[in-house]
């Protein structure tokens, strides 16, 4: 009989429970081991040599390790990060360990624990869009983009007049759209910023027949407070903020008062990070800390990475290769790629020609953690989300 060596990669402790019961061992030892089967880094920034010494020492002691930052072994730096690599039987031991330590170390174990704790995955679980249910996490929604304006990159014109974007919808439901974003000013670059009255002008004439004649939830693309307050008036069941609440200080309140889902990307000026996707997790826990200080349920907050947004092309791509980096939040992902420059300059292809291009990123943003696609075309992203899912989602 021959011998059959392979890696098993493992996500997760269910998946590895998984894995080591199908050895045939005694399912108590499987149930014991199985925290063991799962590895993880876990990266903490912000702290001080004090706390990233105790950490390191706690974690080599429990057979894990810890890299840690110049100048921390004799407290000679100011700031420390420290990156933990243990398995989840280790990472157990740590944050026991520092619930009874000095220096706020058990409030640094519990965020260790609520990360390690997101990483395992979200149950299937329903968000209420002001009576509209939506369920993530048992198969990718689809959000159709409905943009009422002369200039958006894409399909800006296309759908300025009203009846044509009411129908526009219409059809987009029909195809399979779970959502419906209606935005009325653009966010090209270079765009140029409209007043408040002129994007009620836009949005508000079709919100209202769509409120009334399509039975998926309306999110209004906005990043003004009296657009989504006047949205929110007129129907609309989600409001979709491309500042993170950034731009409009009376956004969380209007969120949090009429108690709708809400949706935040990730958005700066300029392109300059410490650390991409640490510097982006930073950004939402800010934005998230915002929204729940103002009353709205972190349960009702989607995050948006910002494809295309304050980040050069190779931004991008790194972006998409570690957006399953953003599971340490807890929060549902939205991905919007559809036709955008990020495709155009890989492929070297007009707006028009970006179909295929959209859809593999829609498949990796699938495999990687997206729970909502939001696309220009959508019968076809249908078609991508239902094959991907089938592959990806158990």
């Amino acid at each position: 009989m021959s011998v059959t060596i392979r890696n098993v990669i493992v996500h997760n402790k269910k998946e590895s429970l998984a894995e080591i019961i199908s050895t045939g061992a005694d399912i108590s030892g499987c149930r014991l081991m199985a925290p063991k089967g799962v590895h993880r880094l876990i990266k903490l920034t912000g702290l001080s040599p004090k706390q990233a010494n105790i950490i390191k020492q706690q974690m080599l002691s429990r057979g894990g390790e810890a890299a840690v930052s110049r100048g921390v072994i004799d407290c000679s730096a100011s700031e420390a990060i420290v990156l933990i690599m243990g398995t989840l039987k280790q990472f157990d031991g740590l944050v026991n360990i520092l619930k009874m330590q000095p220096f706020g170390l058990p409030k640094i174990g519990a965020r260790i624990k609520q990360v390690l704790k997101n990483l395992e995955g979200r149950s299937p679980v329903e968000i209420d869009c002001r009576g509209k249910i939506l369920l993530l996490g048992e198969r990718t929604l689809i959000m159709g983009i409905l943009n009422v304006t002369p200039d958006s990159f894409s399909d800006g014109g296309s759908f300025y007049n009203h009846e044509v974007a009411i129908e526009h919808a219409r059809a987009m439901v029909s195809e399979g759209a779970d959502i419906i974003d209606l935005g009325g000013e653009s966010t090209r670059p270079g765009h140029e910023s409209i007043s408040v009255e002129e994007e009620l002008d836009r949005v508000i004439p079709v919100l209202e027949k769509l409120v009334r004649e399509i039975d998926v939830p309306v999110s209004i693309d906005t990043t003004k407070a009296e657009v989504a307050r006047r949205a929110l008036l007129a129907g609309a069941h989600l409001i979709n903020d491309q500042w993170a609440l950034r731009a409009d200080p009376d956004m969380a309140h209007v969120v949090a008062e009429y108690d709708v889902p809400l949706i935040i990307m990730h958005n700066q000026k300029g392109t300059e990070y410490n650390d991409l996707m640490g510097d982006m997790v930073q950004f939402f826990e800010e934005s998230i800390d915002t929204a729940v200080n103002a009353g709205l349920a972190r349960e009702k907050i989607i995050v948006d990475p910002g494809i295309g947004f304050g980040k050069t092309l190779e931004q991008n791509l790194e972006t998409m290769r570690r957006l399953d980096e953003l599971s340490c939040l807890g929060c549902p992902v939205l991905l919007g790629t559809s036709r955008k420059s990020m495709i155009g300059k890989v492929l070297d292809l007009p707006v028009d020609e970006r179909v295929e291009g959209t859809a593999a990123t829609v498949t990796l943003g699938i495999a990687n953690g997206a729970d909502i696609v939001r696309v220009h075309n959508v019968k076809e992203m249908v078609r991508v989300a239902r094959m991907t899912d089938a592959m990806v989602r158990r």
